[in-house]
């Protein structure tokens, strides 16, 4: 389609189901995101996440990672970069992404690379955020779309989404009320990417103001 051709290039990186990755879908088919998916990479071959994409046409790849350990070594993240460049890709999303990036990736998209935690960071970061908000005892729990660090879960953060902590919650109802909202934070926060630029100062995340021109698929708002 013409209006494409200002379109932000994405490379979602997923491990499982990729219901982060289908709300980004959806979005572009419906005209609501100024961006497009251009490859999928999964470090597993029977991620659902995979399907979801070769469904829509779009290249999804599997990079076996050669280690059950979390942390991706440097020479298989060089297989993931070259995936990537060879796409054309301007930001990484990490959507369900299981494995721990590190420097090979980091330096070549620099600010580029992006994650969505089920908590309202730096509250709950790693594993089993929504157990965690649960145990703690805290009545407001949520998601955060950050940058992507050498730390875990601790890079700039872009946006962020509340939900109420019920007294009947557990941590399935919990987590699954959370995960609605990272549809949408997830959604509207590659939007504004693709149409506004940002900038750092020291941890803080300042935006610009929307790029004139910026057209998203279909004639979408």
């Amino acid at each position: 389609m013409e209006n494409e051709t200002h379109a932000l290039r994405l490379g979602v990186l997923a491990s499982g189901r990729g219901s982060n990755l289908e709300a980004l879908l959806e979005a572009h088919d419906q005209g609501r995101l100024a961006a497009q998916v251009a490859i999928v990479l999964s470090d597993r071959p029977d991620a659902p996440a995979l399907d979801r994409a070769r469904r829509r046409g779009i290249p999804a790849l599997v990079i076996d990672p050669e280690t059950t350990r979390a942390r991706l070594k440097p020479e298989i993240e060089e297989r993931y970069v070259s995936a990537l460049r060879e796409a054309g890709v301007d930001w990484v999303v990490l959507a369900g992404f299981f494995r721990i990036i590190g420097a090979v990736l980091l330096e070549n998209f620099p600010d580029q690379i992006l994650n969505i935690h089920p908590s309202l960071l730096p509250s709950f970061p790693g594993l089993h955020a929504p157990r965690q908000a649960l145990e703690y005892g805290v009545r407001i729990a949520g998601c955060t779309v950050h940058l992507v660090n050498a730390e875990i879960d601790q890079g700039s953060i872009l946006a962020q989404a509340a939900v109420p902590v019920l007294d009947r919650d557990d941590e399935e109802t919990l987590a699954a009320r959370i995960l609605e909202q990272e549809h949408r934070l997830l959604v509207e926060t590659v939007d504004r990417l693709a149409q506004a630029r940002i900038r750092r100062e020291g941890r803080r995340v300042l935006w610009g103001e929307t790029s004139p021109g910026i057209t998203r698929p279909n004639g979408g708002d």
